[in-house]
This record gives structure tokens, C-alpha cells and sequence, in this order.
């Protein structure tokens, strides 16, 4: 992606973005918390997928994903968020799914993806877990 702005600075704070998503990350006690805001698809994928596999990558980590601000995901956006899962859970962590709109629910619920993820009403509530 040409447009593609990175001020990814690892260790789990950040911002990259592009023209249709923005992946914020920041810390919140012992958990990081990875905001996509736009459109996740096979234009955009990639801009989530590094931010979210080093977070996920950290032992024991703790990562939350606030999807209050996407809008739009498809079958590419939930193979990155299912390798980070998978990623996550190898290094004794895991991920887990905030505040999702009903666009993206849906998507979850037809494939079955929202069962191998905990998934919690509002970022407060994954949060105060």
C-alpha cells in the first residue's frame, strides 16, 4: 500500500495507518490494546497484522482488540485476528474481542469465529477481566 504511513514503534505502542485503516496501540495496565478503526480486508490486513502479532507474540500477553471503531471486516481481516490468537495462546497469552458493531458480529457469527475468542460487550468490560 503506497499511502501507508507506519509510526509503529513495537513494544506495543503505536499507530499505523493507511487510507481506509488506522491500527492504534497502547498499553493498559497489563494488557495492550489494538484499535482498528476502518475497513480490515485483503487491501488493508496487513497493516494490523504486525502491530497485533507482536503483541500477541509477547509471553503471557494480554490483548485486547477494540473493534468499536471497525467498520467492515472480511474473511482476510479474521485470518489475522486468528493467527494472532493462535500466536498468542502458544506464548500463554490470548486475544480477546471488545465492543464489536453488528456489521462485524455478523461476520463472526457466520463463520463460526466468534466461539474461539472471548468476546466481551465494551472495551471496559475486556478490560476490567
Amino acid at each position: 500500500m503506497r499511502d501507508e504511513k507506519r509510526r509503529y514503534q513495537g513494544k506495543g505502542v503505536g499507530v499505523v495507518s493507511g487510507a481506509r485503516l488506522r491500527v492504534e496501540v497502547r498499553r493498559h495496565g497489563a494488557s495492550a490494546v489494538v484499535t482498528p478503526r476502518g475497513e480490515l480486508d485483503h487491501h488493508t490486513a496487513e497493516l494490523l497484522r504486525e502491530p497485533l502479532e507482536n503483541c500477541a507474540a509477547e509471553t503471557g500477553a494480554r490483548v485486547v482488540v477494540d473493534c468499536s471503531q471497525l467498520e467492515f471486516c472480511d474473511s482476510t481481516g479474521l485470518n489475522v485476528l486468528l493467527g494472532a490468537r493462535l500466536k498468542a495462546e502458544a506464548a500463554g497469552g490470548a486475544v480477546h474481542l471488545a465492543a464489536m458493531r453488528p456489521v462485524v458480529a455478523r461476520v463472526f457469527e457466520i463463520t463460526g469465529a466468534g466461539a474461539v475468542f472471548v468476546v466481551h460487550g465494551t472495551l471496559d468490560a475486556a478490560l476490567a477481566e
